[in-house]
C-alpha cells in the first residue's frame, strides 16, 4: 500500500541554531542547515506525507516509543546545552494514525513497542532541529520514536527498523521518510575545551573510525558494518549506542542491504562529535537479514550481550 520513499542519517547539533544567530558563531553550520534543505527538498519531489525521525535524545529505559500526537507546537529550551538552544520556537502536525500501525507491526514482530497519540510529551532536538530546516512551513507530518535506548539489544532495534518499514508498505496508504537523527562518534570534548573542539573531533582514533565508516557505506559493504555496528557502538562511542542507526539499517534489510549511501553534508567535528548528513537509497528486500527479536527470546537474552 504504501512506500518509503527515503532514508538518511542525520546530524542534529544544537549549534545550527546558534549558527543562524548573531554572533562569533553566525553562519558556521551553514553546510549542515544547507544537507537538511536538500534532504527535506527531495522528500516533497517524492510525494512524502510523513517523516519519522528515530531520535538519540529521546532516552527511554523499558520498551520503544512513538510520539504521535496530533499537533506538536510549543517553545524549547535545551536541558543539555541552554546556552545553544534557548526558546526555540517548534510547530508541525503529527501522525497518530500511522504511529499507532507502526506499534502494532512492531509488537507482531516481537518488539515490544508502544504509541502514545493522546500525550502532551513534547519531542526532543533530535527532532525539533532537522525539522527546523527541513519543515519550516509544516508541510510534512512528523512521528519521533525513541532511539536512545538504555536497556534494549541492537539486534531488536534493527528488527524494528524493518518493522516500520512493513506497516508502511503493508497498512498506510502514503509515503514515508525515515531519518537517523545521531551524529556518529559522540565523545564531546571535555568541560572547558568547548570551544577548542567547536569544529573538531575528539581524537584522531575516532575521527579516523568515522571515516573508515563513511567509507564502508559509500562502498555498500554493509554485511561487515552491521557486524561491527555492537562494537563500534562502544568503541566509537556512538550516539545512543547507535540504535537510530540499527533502525534505519534494519529499515532497509540489514546486512542484505545493497545501497550505497550518497553524502549530502561531508562529515565534520562539532564539540568533538562525528556528524554526517547521508542518504541511503532505498531498495527492495526480502527481510531474510533481519535479526531475530531478542529481548521476548530468553534463550536470546541469557546468551548475548545487551548492546
Amino acid at each position: 500500500m504504501g512506500t518509503l520513499a527515503l532514508a538518511a542519517k542525520i546530524t542534529h547539533v544544537p549549534s545550527m541554531y546558534l549558527s543562524e544567530l548573531p554572533g562569533p558563531r553566525q553562519g558556521f553550520r551553514q553546510a549542515a542547515i544547507d544537507g537538511h534543505h536538500e534532504i527535506g527538498r527531495r522528500c516533497r519531489e517524492l510525494g512524502v506525507d510523513t517523516i519519522v525521525v528515530f531520535d538519540t535524545h529521546w532516552l527511554v529505559n523499558a520498551n520503544y516509543h512513538i510520539n504521535c500526537a496530533a499537533q506538536f507546537e510549543g517553545l524549547y529550551t535545551s536541558n543539555e546545552l541552554p546556552h545553544f538552544i534557548a526558546n526555540m520556537n517548534y510547530g508541525f502536525p503529527g501522525n497518530p494514525e500511522l504511529g499507532r500501525l507502526l506499534a502494532e507491526q512492531c509488537n507482531r514482530l516481537g518488539v515490544e513497542t508502544m504509541a502514545h497519540d493522546a500525550t502532551t510529551l513534547a519531542p526532543e532536538y533530535g527532532t525539533l532541529v532537522p525539522m527546523r530546516y527541513m519543515n519550516a512551513d509544516q508541510h510534512f507530518k512528523v512521528i519521533s520514536v525513541s532511539a536512545l535506548c538504555t536497556s534494549h539489544y541492537l539486534n531488536d532495534s534493527a528488527r524494528l527498523g524493518w518493522a516500520m518499514r512493513k506497516a508502511v508498505e503493508e497498512h498506510y496508504d502514503g509515503t514515508v521518510a525515515f531519518l537517523a537523527s545521531g551524529s556518529l562518534s559522540h565523545r564531546f570534548a571535555q568541560n572547558g575545551q568547548a570551544p577548542e573542539f567547536a569544529t573538531k573531533v575528539w581524537s584522531p582514533f575516532l575521527e579516523t573510525l568515522d571515516h573508515r565508516v563513511v567509507r564502508m557505506w559509500q562502498d555498500g559493504d554493509w554485511a561487515d558494518f552491521c557486524a561491527m555496528l555492537p562494537e563500534y557502538a562502544v568503541k566509537g562511542h556512538g550516539e545512543g549506542f547507535m540504535h537510530d542507526t540499527a533502525m534505519l539499517l534494519g529499515a532497509l534489510g540489514w546486512s542484505r542491504y545493497d545501497g550505497k549511501a550518497e553524502v549530502v553534508t561531508p562529515y565534520f567535528g562539532s564539540s568533538g562529535t562525528g556528524q554526517i548528513n547521508a542518504i541511503f537509497p532505498v531498495t527492495a528486500q526480502d527481510g531474510r537479514a533481519i535479526p531475530a527479536a531478542q529481548a521476548s527470546n530468553p534463550a536470546g537474552v541469557a546468551s548475548t550481550s545487551r548492546l
